[in-house]
C-alpha cells in the first residue's frame, strides 16, 4: 500500500472507510508499515506503555523520541505526532512545538485536542506548512477537568461538537479525530464537514476508525473498553511463550544443539 498524503487523505472521505492504529516503538511500527492508512503516535503511550492513569505527564521530548522509533519503522505509512498536555496553549507555543516535532523526527503531521478555542493555533501551524489532524468530543488531555464522560447525550452536545468540527476544519485541519461521542452524533458531525473522521468509541458513521494497538492486540488487560475489539490475545499468547520458555530452560531443552554456536 503506498505511503498516503494530505491530499489523498482528504480525498479518502468519498471513496473508503480509513485504519489508524497507535505505535510507539520501532519494533510494532514496523509490523503496522504499509498494513493500515495511519500510524498515530499518541499520548496514550502514557498510559499503555508507561503505567500512568493518564497522559497529562508526556512531554514534547517524550512524543519526539518515540515518534522518531516509530518513523523510523513504519516508512511506508503516514505518521502522526500527539502534541503533548502543555505544549500548545497559545498560538506562539503551539508553533514552536510543533517546529520541533517537524524540525527533529520525520513526522507527517502533528494531532492537537480542542475545537472552536484551539481552532486560531491550528489556523497558525497549518498557515505555516504544519499538517493539523484535530481532535474533538471526549478529550483525554482534559482529563481532571472533564473526566471520561461520553459527549453526544446531552442536547446541546451536537450544536457544539459541530462548531468544533467546523471550526477546526475552517483552520485547516485534514482530519478529525471524533471520540468518546454517540454514534447518531458522530454521524452528523461526519456529515457536517469536508475532511475524514476518525471514530474512536465513536460508532461505525465516522470515515475511519483509530485504535491503541495494545487494546486491539489484547494486550492490556486492566480494563476493556466497551469499542474494543480484540482481534488477538495478546496477553495470553505472551505468557504461554513465556512459560513455554522457562520450562524449556529449566529442562535443558534450550538451546538445542542447532542453537549453539
Amino acid at each position: 500500500m503506498a505511503k498516503l498524503s494530505v491530499k489523498s487523505i482528504i480525498k479518502a472521505k468519498n471513496e473508503r472507510k480509513l485504519s489508524v492504529i497507535t505505535a510507539y516503538d520501532y519494533l510494532f511500527a514496523k509490523l503496522f508499515n504499509g498494513e493500515v492508512d495511519m500510524i498515530l503516535v499518541g499520548d496514550s503511550l502514557n498510559n499503555s506503555f508507561g503505567g500512568r492513569p493518564d497522559t497529562l505527564s508526556a512531554t514534547l521530548d517524550v512524543m519526539i523520541y518515540h515518534t522518531n522509533a516509530v518513523c523510523r519503522g513504519a516508512t511506508d505509512t503516514f505518521v502522526i505526532c500527539d502534541l503533548p498536555f502543555g505544549s500548545y496553549l497559545d498560538e506562539s507555543g503551539a508553533l514552536a512545538s510543533a517546529l520541533r516535532v517537524y524540525q527533529e523526527t520525520p513526522a507527517d503531521a502533528v494531532k492537537i485536542e480542542g475545537g472552536v478555542v484551539k481552532a486560531p493555533l491550528i489556523k497558525r501551524l497549518t498557515e505555516n506548512g504544519i499538517a493539523v489532524m484535530g481532535h474533538i468530543g471526549l478529550m483525554p488531555q482534559f482529563f481532571r477537568s472533564e473526566g471520561f464522560a461520553v459527549k453526544g447525550r446531552a442536547e446541546s452536545d451536537l450544536e457544539r461538537l459541530i462548531a468544533d468540527a467546523k471550526a477546526v476544519e475552517a483552520a485547516g485541519a485534514f482530519a478529525i479525530v471524533i471520540e468518546g461521542v454517540t454514534a447518531d452524533v458522530a454521524k452528523k458531525i461526519t456529515e457536517a464537514v469536508s475532511v475524514p473522521t476518525i471514530g474512536i468509541g465513536a460508532g461505525k458513521d465516522t470515515d475511519g476508525q483509530v485504535l491503541v494497538w495494545s487494546d486491539m492486540l489484547g494486550f492490556f488487560e486492566d480494563f476493556k473498553p466497551k469499542f474494543v475489539r480484540h482481534y488477538m490475545q495478546g496477553a495470553q499468547a505472551v505468557r504461554k511463550a513465556v512459560k513455554q520458555y522457562k520450562e524449556d530452560v529449566e529442562s535443558g531443552a534450550f538451546p538445542a544443539e542447532n542453537e549453539q554456536y
